[in-house]
């Protein structure tokens, strides 16, 4: 492998699996949906409305929880226009903020070679 080369992180892959709920409704919760932006991941097509981890739409059970809050400011600080929104099912797939940071905070899974 080349210097600079980018591998697929098999360990945040399986991370993940540790912390997405297919069966977790989270209809009710919140969510910032913001002005679209393109995925970091290089070679990534994936455009986000949503603030997101891994593609889901990281939800708050409380509209005015501290993170929740934190995360939307961060947001307005980078232009992305943030809007505290109740979360719908039709936004995609969805992820407690909680359980992804539990989880070590995965991303969507790529990193430079060593």
């Amino acid at each position: 492998m080349e210097r600079g080369q980018a591998t697929l992180d098999l360990e945040a892959q399986a991370s993940e699996r540790l912390w997405e709920d297919e069966n977790a409704d989270h209809g009710g919760w919140f969510c910032v949906r913001t002005d679209p932006f393109p995925c970091p991941a290089s070679g990534c097509a994936f455009i986000a409305e949503f603030m997101t981890a891994a593609h889901l739409v990281l939800v708050w059970e409380a509209f005015d929880d501290p993170n929740l809050l934190r995360h939307a400011a961060r947001a307005r600080d980078v232009g992305r226009n943030p809007r505290v929104v109740g979360y719908l099912p039709d936004f995609g797939p969805s992820a407690s903020y909680y359980a992804w940071v539990a989880a070590g905070r995965p991303v969507h899974g790529v990193k430079a070679a060593r």
